[in-house]
């Protein structure tokens, strides 16, 4: 009996041990394609590359806006697949007007840097200056964060002085999210990226909307209204009834998403 006891607890050991070795190839998952905007809906949108201080040049499609009045948004994916992907979502935002700067991080387009949480930061604050640079003022740009890009929206909230901030199927933390997957480990205190944001999120003083899928099993909505519960007013929930983790798009959200800039941001 000592010896199988042993056995378990040497197994269950090896597969934390794995787990941490393999985390950040669990958590992001690159794409090396540096996508064309026309093949994705998109042709007015110009391919940039926008430059990180540590020497890294990120791929990114950007679209000024169309009149001095309209906001920028700043738009953060999530952990999987490329810009492109997303372009679907910021065609009602390119047809109001509005400017688009959508960023891939050092891991993604073949920009050759590797995944971290103080990379994709980087990233997000690079995005953010390239921007402010075209002569966008602070006011008139909104931060976008989908998913894991929720937390470099937040992150970035909390350095600067935005008109808004918008997150699609957000979380807690990935630490929570991680611990409700893995929940049989202690994948808490094992993260290396963590993205704690409802920790932050409270000192966001710019009107902030959060949708989110009730049917999410990605990242469990209950990590949504632990998020919201964190942050102060202004802000807005909407619960997308039946929606998962990525077609909340086909629920009508870019709708909501404009009627809250419109009422937020003037113009």
């Amino acid at each position: 009996m000592p010896a199988f006891i042993g056995l378990v607890f040497g197994g269950y050991a090896f597969l934390v041990l794995l787990l941490f070795v393999a985390q950040r190839n669990i958590l992001y998952h690159p794409s090396e394609l540096r996508p064309k905007p026309a093949d994705f809906g998109v042709p007015e949108m110009q391919q940039v590359d926008v430059p990180a201080p540590d020497g890294f040049n990120l791929y990114s499609w950007w679209r000024p806006p169309q009149r001095a009045d309209k906001a920028t948004i700043v738009y953060f994916h999530g952990n999987a697949g490329h810009i492109g992907d997303r372009a679907f979502k910021v065609r009602a935002y390119l047809d109001e007007g509005y400017g688009v700067m959508m960023v891939s991080y050092r891991y993604n387009a073949g920009n050759g840097g590797k995944p971290s949480e103080d990379g994709l930061y980087e990233d997000g604050r690079s995005a953010y200056n390239f921007v402010l640079e075209t002569g966008v003022p602070r006011d008139r740009i909104v931060l976008y964060g989908e998913s894991l890009g929720s937390g470099v929206a937040t992150k970035l909230a909390t350095e600067n002085k935005v008109a808004a901030v918008v997150l699609e199927a957000p979380y807690s933390s990935v630490t929570d999210v991680a611990q409700s997957h893995y929940w049989y480990t202690p994948a808490r205190w094992i993260l290396l990226d963590k993205f704690e944001s409802s920790d932050r999120i409270a000192t966001i003083g710019a009107p902030l909307l959060i949708f989110h899928g009730s049917a999410d099993r990605t990242i469990p909505i209950r990590f949504a209204e632990k998020l919201f519960a964190a942050a102060v007013e202004p802000k807005e929930l909407k619960v997308v009834l039946g929606g998962g983790h990525a077609d909340l798009y086909d629920f009508g959200v870019a709708r909501q998403v404009l009627d809250f800039l419109r009422r937020h941001i003037t113009g």
